[in-house]
């Protein structure tokens, strides 16, 4: 299981963008991963206030950045982050609102190389919330790696 802490030492998302608070499940093929959705999240004072709502981007967003955290266990990913090339077969099924948690499973369809595409599928009381397949392209990294500046702290 990885907490806030090392989650943040492998994605480069910082608030209000690191939309995963625990991963639960990690390898190459496959991870799964936590959004707790409280109602001080900063989007929900514009979408929408009498009836807040996550918005579907970020919906995705999460998804996306648990999907990310598989390509941190693979060997040799240390300096690479994944960069989003495409969104296919998204559907949201129901809206994710304050006091759910989102549980994201993400699965590998294909890696060659650093071109990639996973499979998302987000639930809020084992309730499917979201799906979509994502196409990504990892590349190195240009700043230093989280973990370098972790280190540095």
């Amino acid at each position: 299981m990885f907490d806030i802490q090392q989650i943040m030492k492998i994605l480069p998302h910082r608030y209000p963008f690191l939309l995963v608070d625990r991963v639960l499940e990690l390898s190459e093929t496959h991870a799964v991963g936590i959004k707790n959705v409280t109602f001080n999240e900063p989007f929900f004072q514009g979408h929408f206030p009498a009836e807040p709502v996550m918005p579907g981007v970020l919906v995705l967003e999460a998804m996306g950045q648990v999907a990310a955290m598989m390509l941190s266990a693979k060997p040799g990913s240390e300096n690479l982050i994944t960069f989003l090339t495409g969104v296919q077969k998204a559907k949201f099924r129901r809206p994710v609102k304050p006091g759910d948690q989102l549980v994201t499973t993400a699965e590998m369809i294909r890696l060659r190389g650093k071109m990639g595409k996973v499979r998302t599928v987000g639930r809020v009381d084992g309730v499917v919330a979201a799906e979509a397949e994502f196409s990504f392209v990892a590349a190195e990294t240009l700043a230093e790696s989280p973990k370098e500046r972790k280190d540095e702290e």
